[in-house]
């Protein structure tokens, strides 16, 4: 009885003891599907719900030529599964899975979120998903604020793990403790700069900085010293420069285009490249009608997985709503998903 009560009191003892069974894998490693939220008319999609929905019907059917898709109906407070969907582990050892079910408040209680909060319990409770379920509801963690190499490292943004009304009174010391415990991983690179105007998410990483294969980061870059996201995408670029792997080297750095601006009644949308989707066999790449720069994106992208077909979605629907194509989705691990196999 002792023993149990000491080892919930100290996570980080407990982590240490089976620190090396568990994992976060690399979006680009093997899936067994992707999961879409879908918009209905009780969410904000209301007044463009037609727009909208013909947006995730072009995500659906690229994601189902590839691997399966498992779609959640209403009722939902919205539809952003990477931020309220599973965050799944691998064991190490190739024999389990740890489903962990972290806290979604809506941004750090900007919107409604108790029924998106809900929706991993109602998947692993039908068996739509199997693994292990880890219930972190206690610690406020949103799919988008995090990136994996896959090898024990994570990226996240102090902007947004240290944002109000998430974790507080904890540090960031101790946020980074519960990342390493929790997540598995050997350590945290905190990216301190990089916002991008309109976000609500108070600067997810997914919008800014992506991991690629061979210690290479994708990242937002900035050349228009007016632009108003000048200076912190320069500083972001200057920390990013500083980075090194696990082996003391720095990472292979590509820059990707920010877009042209892009308004909704006067409002500059937080329009990124960044945003971009990792399947079985391809890369779904957000668009938004500027050629130029779409299809240089589409490029740079294309050279960080070159054995991957690069297929670009026209997300201006999405960016209505502040969010792009890789926070509507939320791909799960091999093993996870039940169901039909794929295509």
């Amino acid at each position: 009885m002792y023993f149990t009560r000491f080892i919930k009191k100290n996570r980080t003892f407990a982590t240490m003891i089976n620190k090396k069974n568990y994992r976060l894998p690399a979006e680009w490693e093997p899936q067994s599907g992707v999961q879409l939220t879908w918009p209905h008319a009780q969410t904000d999609w209301a007044p463009m719900l037609s727009e909208v929905t013909k947006t995730y019907e072009e995500m659906a059917r690229e994601i189902r030529k590839r691997e399966p898709l498992l779609i959640v109906g209403p009722p939902t407070d919205d539809t952003w599964a990477r931020d309220h969907g599973f965050i799944s582990l691998l064991s190490v050892k190739g024999t389990g899975i740890q489903l962990l079910d972290f806290c979604f408040n809506g941004w750090g209680e900007k919107f409604p979120a108790a029924q998106d909060n809900a929706i991993n319990r109602h998947l692993y409770d039908e068996g739509s998903v199997k693994g292990q379920y880890v219930d972190h509801l206690d610690f406020v963690l949103e799919g988008g604020s995090i990136e994996s190499d896959g090898q024990g490292t994570i990226f996240t943004t102090s902007c947004c793990l240290l944002a109000p009304h998430r974790n507080q009174p904890l540090t960031r010391e101790q946020i980074e403790q519960r990342l390493k415990d929790y997540l598995y991983a050997d350590r945290v690179l905190w990216i301190d700069h990089g916002h991008l105007t309109g976000d609500d998410t108070d600067g997810h990483i997914d919008t800014l900085v992506r991991i690629a294969p061979d210690n290479t980061l994708l990242y937002v870059g900035c050349d228009d010293p007016d632009d108003e996201q000048y200076d912190e995408l320069q500083l972001m670029e200057q920390q990013l420069r500083t980075f090194r792997t696990t082996e003391g080297k720095p990472y292979t750095l590509k820059r990707l285009p920010l877009p042209h601006p892009i308004y909704d009644e006067g409002e500059r949308l937080p329009a990124t490249y960044a945003n971009f989707l990792v399947i079985n066999g391809a890369v779904l790449c957000p668009t938004y009608a500027q050629p130029d720069l779409d299809g240089e994106a589409l490029r740079i992208i294309g050279s960080a997985f070159p054995d991957r077909e690069i297929v670009g979605i026209d997300c201006r629907s999405l960016i209505k709503q502040h969010g792009s194509l890789h926070c509507c989705t939320m791909q799960f691990p091999e093993g996870v998903l039940c169901g039909p196999a794929a295509p």
